[in-house]
């Protein structure tokens, strides 16, 4: 990863030259200048040289008028999935930037560069190239507070290869030695997982479980660690119950194969036949993942495991019981280490998922992510069972964006052939949704006998907006609107005051142009729209759904602002109204 490409290089420009910069600079180099018409090549000895060369010289030093591009010089054939992050701000927290890089796919690694800059130089693994090209395109020249990332791949073959840490964070890996304190990221935090493991039990087995006044629950609990909860109440006279283990991933699992055990010793001595399988709750939300493309992930878990593996179907999911059942089959011993494996990978997506929500904590003030109802039991703020009741805030009060939000209309475009799926049979599913989210949501008539979209109404606060947009989204993706490689991309309508269209578009066009650098999502002001009768222009907002939720948040925050300076000023020593009345 020592081999240096020289860009933006003068057609005149010579190897002496270049070799001169490198000795101004006192950066060695370890053979000679391969100069070609416009770019040129060197080696460096060791990678703290050529970070050095990249440091000091890319984008700032000029050679015959012009400044060079330095960067890592990586074959076609390389460049795949690592890229190399350089001019992360100082004071970044770790989960912005694991947020950030989230945005755009999978994360396998991320490892912090020591180097001898104020700024701070991560290497980055994506699961895929397609996620890495994405990332490259986005991320490269955008601004994070006043900083210009500087994005470029570097070789796969000579990245350092570290896999996760025993026990340590599921999700992002290991990402080398830290840097102790600032400048740069800092230590990581070691942040466990928050995510249960939750399993199905028959219900005839849930006495054996608790044992005589609760003494084997007591017993598993303080063996492993964990806090278990047996939710018996719920659903009065089904044949199973759920189970929630709050711990460690070891923990859980030790707990899991615990009650494994006691199941399997209880239907010996009560003569009971059939086979016990053990069932892993997981949210919806992972479950694509876990599968993987093409089933990838799932088979060789079942191959490594010796066991056989089912999840329940889409169809039996409803907005209160987002839950799959993932079935394992085989022995204790096998479903022991397949639950540990597809609990791995649930682990993952919880944290990339959180990550992104974390970005978004930081980005949009005040958006209280408990409750939005998004994650499973276990997040932060969240109930044990996730299925019992609609999340806290369902119904759009109690926001923290400054005591009772104003309520919003976005109009949200989608196929007209979804329309029957997001209204439901009888409008059960819209019905549905519009109590989950607490949001007023509506389906226009058609503008056209072959109207290919068809305009969604939604109606209230943002946490209201953030959840109905949410499951629209989610629903499109479950019911094949887009294709399983497909992203789900919508474009959304908000009216703004015509006087404050100009706010949003900034002097020449910067305001939107930084806009839609900071979400991914494209975002266009009309030109030469006639306001409607209520004075009110159109904004666009095309993209996935965080970058719309992202850029529908900042443009109210910019209304938000333009409302405040509209307000009357009290003229100077002007007493209050009530103490006129004298």
């Amino acid at each position: 990863m020592n081999k240096l490409y020289i860009g933006n290089v003068s057609a005149e420009a010579t190897e002496e030259d270049l070799e001169s910069i490198f000795e101004q600079w006192k950066i060695p180099h370890s053979g000679p200048f391969l100069v070609k018409t416009g770019y040129a090549f060197v080696d460096c000895p060791d990678e703290k040289a050529a970070m050095k060369a990249i440091d000091v010289l890319s984008g700032k030093v000029e050679l015959q008028g012009k400044l060079l591009e330095v960067e890592h010089s990586v074959p076609k054939r390389q460049r795949s999935c690592k890229l190399q992050i350089r001019n992360i701000p100082p004071h970044m927290q770790w989960e912005v930037l694991d947020g950030m890089l989230a945005q755009y796919g999978a994360v396998d690694s991320c490892e912090q560069v020591n180097t001898d800059t104020e700024t701070a130089v991560v290497n980055v693994r994506y699961g895929a190239k397609d996620q890495a090209r994405l990332a490259m395109e986005k991320l490269n020249g955008s601004m994070m507070e006043n900083y210009a990332l500087k994005v470029s791949y570097i070789p796969d073959e000579a990245a350092v290869q570290e896999g996760p840490s025993p026990g340590g964070r599921r999700g992002f890996n290991s990402r080398g030695p830290p840097r102790s304190g600032s400048p740069g990221l800092g230590a990581r935090p070691k942040v466990q997982s928050d995510i249960p493991l939750r399993m199905l039990v028959p219900t005839q087995f849930v006495g054996a479980i608790i044992g005589k006044e609760g003494a084997t629950i007591r017993n598993i609990t303080k063996q492993t660690h964990s806090k278990i909860d047996i939710h018996r109440k719920e659903n009065a006279g089904a044949a199973e119950k759920p189970i929630t283990i709050h711990s460690t991933p070891e923990g859980c699992s030790n707990a899991c194969r615990t009650i494994m055990e006691i199941m399997q010793k209880e239907a010996i001595d009560t003569k009971f036949t059939e086979e016990i399988p053990l069932k892993i709750l997981a949210h919806n939300n992972f479950v694509g993942r876990l599968i993987g493309k093409e089933g990838r992930n799932l088979k060789k878990i079942e191959q490594d495991t010796e066991t056989k593996i089912t999840i329940s179907p889409l169809q039996d999911l409803t907005l209160y019981n987002p839950e799959r059942t993932i079935t394992v089959k085989g022995t204790i011993e096998a479903c022991s280490r397949a639950e540990e494996e597809v609990m791995k990978k649930v682990g993952e997506s919880y944290d990339s998922d959180m990550a992104a929500m974390n970005l978004q904590s930081n980005l949009i003030p005040g958006l209280n992510l408990n409750a939005l109802g998004l994650f499973p039991s276990g997040a932060p703020g969240m109930g044990s069972n996730m299925s019992s009741a609609p999340p806290p805030g369902a119904h759009g009060g109690g926001s923290s964006f400054g005591g009772h939000p104003e309520s919003e209309t976005v109009h949200l475009f989608i196929p007209a052939l979804a329309v029957g799926a997001i209204i439901g049979k009888q409008g059960q599913h819209i019905k549905q949704l519009s109590h989950f989210a607490g949001a007023s949501i509506k389906i226009a008539p058609a503008e056209g006998m072959d109207a290919k979209l068809r305009m969604v109404i939604i109606i209230g606060p943002p946490e209201a907006q953030f959840k109905a947009q949410c499951r629209i989204f989610g629903k499109l993706k479950e019911e094949n609107f887009f294709g399983p490689k497909e992203e789900v991309k919508l474009e959304a309508h908000i009216k703004v005051p015509s006087f404050a269209a100009g706010r949003v578009i900034g002097k020449g066009g910067k305001t939107v142009n930084d806009l839609q650098n900071l979400t991914c999502a494209e975002v266009v002001v009309p030109r030469d729209q006639a306001p409607d009768e209520n004075d009110q222009v159109i904004v666009k907002i095309s993209g996935h759904f965080f970058a719309c939720q992202l850029a529908q948040r900042k443009i109210q925050e910019i209304l938000a602002q333009v409302r405040r300076q509209q307000q009357p000023k009290p003229a100077p020593g002007a007493q209050p109204p009530p103490s006129r009345r004298k």
